[in-house]
């Protein structure tokens, strides 16, 4: 039996994250596996141990102590996973780190953990140094971290060729190890029937129309571009709505009504978040098309899980989401009117148009990006080093 640790994700069951739903899902395939054995940290209040997915999950106790959490979290949980392996004198055992989040760390754990015959995994996530919300120190130490991760990781696990490319580029002169699996999705139907008094509920209280909206889902920072897709959906003809689905943030709300006035164009609808994932999935499947302006990352889970439901997906033109698109999605540039056009060329397509963008978005998720086969990828990995 491989015993595997998982550290960087909130923990499952219950969270909505792109890094919960790949634990959740990594061992939802993967219980009934007896060379595997996961151990899996949560983020909670309180110590206690309990069982899901036949993964043993151990919460980790973090204060209150502001942005420094998520570096607090992760070296707690290193400290536990090592602790285990010592007390059961756990042989081969891989820890898994999910983001570059404590480098200045790396060092010491991947010499404890050599000494306790494992292996160290990084999964580098996306150019998070490059984020708008950090101000220019904490965008150093993300920088500084994520060299420190890719020296000091025995392999380093991406879900984009592009970040691989990075990786290999940027730190060469540390020859990092590097192997390429993506992030996971499905293109399974909600399990919402469009009578769903939930459903029917959820498109009364915001005045929306199956079929006739344009949807974004995604958080609410500007690296995701929202002021440029708010600012070219209001200059297009489209008599369609623009739903987007956003965490909140009033400062960067109130930065963008200054300068776009969205408020006095009905079309755009900020409808906050949707954390029910069938209820999601259904609003997925009854937008005309979707919007996604993320250009910082790897591959997104809200771009995959749109491809497995959305006919026609309009990607910002970057080389993560060219990846994952390929000829089944149309894309777009930051150009003036650029997008505009590109809205007012979707909506002249005809019902057979779209759903041919539509059959090859879902068989690239089939064929790429299913979870089955992403399980499998890591099966792989996991029982042949």
């Amino acid at each position: 039996m491989r015993h595997i640790f998982i550290i960087g994700s909130k923990g499952i069951p219950g969270a909505y994250g792109g890094y919960e739903t790949f634990v959740d899902k990594l061992t939802e395939y993967h219980q009934g596996l007896a060379q595997l054995k996961y151990h899996v940290a949560c983020k909670g209040r309180e110590r206690k141990i309990f069982t899901y997915h036949n993964a043993r999950c151990f919460m980790v106790k973090v204060p209150n102590i502001g942005a420094a959490q998520a570096v607090y979290y992760d070296v707690a949980a290193l400290n536990n996973c090592c602790n285990y392996i010592k007390q059961h004198n756990i042989n081969n055992a891989v820890i898994y780190i999910l983001a570059c989040r404590i480098g200045p760390f790396a060092p010491y754990f991947q010499r404890r953990i050599h000494k306790l015959g494992g292996t160290l995994y990084t999964n580098p996530d996306g150019h998070e140094f490059l984020r708008a919300k950090w101000s220019a120190p904490v965008r150093k130490y993300w920088k500084y971290s994520e060299q420190m991760m890719v020296k000091h990781s025995d392999l380093l696990i991406c879900d984009n060729t592009n970040i691989e490319k990075y990786i290999r580029e940027e730190y060469g002169k540390y020859s990092p190890k590097t192997i390429f699996i993506s992030y996971g999705s499905d293109v399974k139907p909600s399990k919402l029937s469009s009578s769903d008094t939930g459903y029917i509920s959820w498109n009364t209280k915001f005045n929306i129309t199956p079929g006739h909206y344009y949807l974004i889902v995604g958080r609410f920072v500007p690296e995701n571009n929202f002021e440029t897709m708010i600012r070219e959906f209001m200059k297009s003809k489209s008599t369609k709505d623009l739903v987007i689905i956003t965490t909140a943030n009033n400062s960067f709300l109130n930065q963008l009504e200054k300068r776009l006035h969205f408020q006095n164009d009905k079309r755009i609808k900020f409808v906050g978040t949707v954390y029910d994932q069938e209820l999601l999935k259904k609003i997925r499947e009854n937008a005309y098309g979707y919007l996604h302006g993320h250009e910082v990352g790897g591959t997104n889970p809200s771009l995959l899980e749109a491809m497995g439901s959305t006919n026609l997906n309009l990607l910002l033109n970057v080389n993560f989401n060219l990846e994952v698109g390929q000829d089944a999605a149309m894309y777009w540039s930051k150009e003036n009117n650029n997008l505009a056009n590109l809205i007012d060329y979707a909506d002249c397509l005809t019902y057979e148009e779209a759903s041919v963008f539509g059959a090859k978005a879902k068989d690239r998720i089939r064929k790429a990006y299913s979870w089955e086969y992403i399980a499998q990828s890591y099966e792989q990995l996991f029982l042949s080093n």
